[in-house]
């Protein structure tokens, strides 16, 4: 089993046990930034927190409990019925041509491995990682099992209709057009299979 690291001080908007989805989404950041700013944004008041974060090394973070919610999703009323887990990546990069390196909308500064394609009017994505996959996997099938929820996914990054109204496992970029998370670097065949496997 996955060792999960409780991180104590954040507040829940409020308890609702019945899950139906589970919704992946990215930091656009790095990961001590984003706690953060989870932690300081509205003088520490903030209603938009995940129920779980993975670092890029695998570390599993839990925010808030998963029989809650917060106000995640904003173009959803589906906040009650979903569980978020929100994985370190810097999302959309782009070339500082000074330095050659790849930055992100912060100015975040990524030197390794970059995954192009153009997607969303951006052309590179920093990748996710394989320790990445294995702990989302392993937490996925836990909260599938506990909350019932079907494995089941689109198995891609496009928005997709009417998504609030059904069950399994999506991403924040099949909610609205303009989210970028998770980019296209993501690895849903590969997701899906693991799974399915466990």
């Amino acid at each position: 089993m996955i060792k999960v690291n409780v991180i104590d001080g954040f507040k829940p908007v409020g308890r609702y046990k019945k899950k139906k989805q589970i919704i992946l989404t990215h930091t656009s950041r790095n990961l001590k930034d984003y706690i953060s700013s989870l932690k300081y944004r509205y003088n520490g008041d903030n209603k938009k927190l995940p129920h779980f974060i993975i670092g890029r090394e695998g570390d599993v973070y839990n925010i808030i409990p998963t029989d809650t919610y917060s106000y995640y999703m904003e173009t959803s009323n589906n906040n009650k019925q979903s569980i978020v887990i929100c994985l370190e990546n810097l999302g959309w990069l782009r070339k500082n041509p000074l330095t050659h390196n790849f930055i992100n909308w912060i100015g975040d500064i990524h030197e390794d491995e970059i995954y192009s394609r153009k997607w969303r009017g951006y052309h590179f994505w920093q990748p996710y990682t394989d320790n990445q996959m294995d702990s989302l996997v392993n937490i996925v099938n836990k909260l599938c099992d506990d909350y019932e929820i079907p494995k089941i996914s689109v198995g891609h990054n496009v928005k997709v209709d009417k998504i609030e109204k059904f069950r399994g496992i999506y991403s924040n970029s099949n909610y609205d057009i303009i989210n970028t998370d998770l980019n296209p670097a993501f690895d849903f065949d590969i997701f899906i299979n693991k799974i399915k496997d466990e």
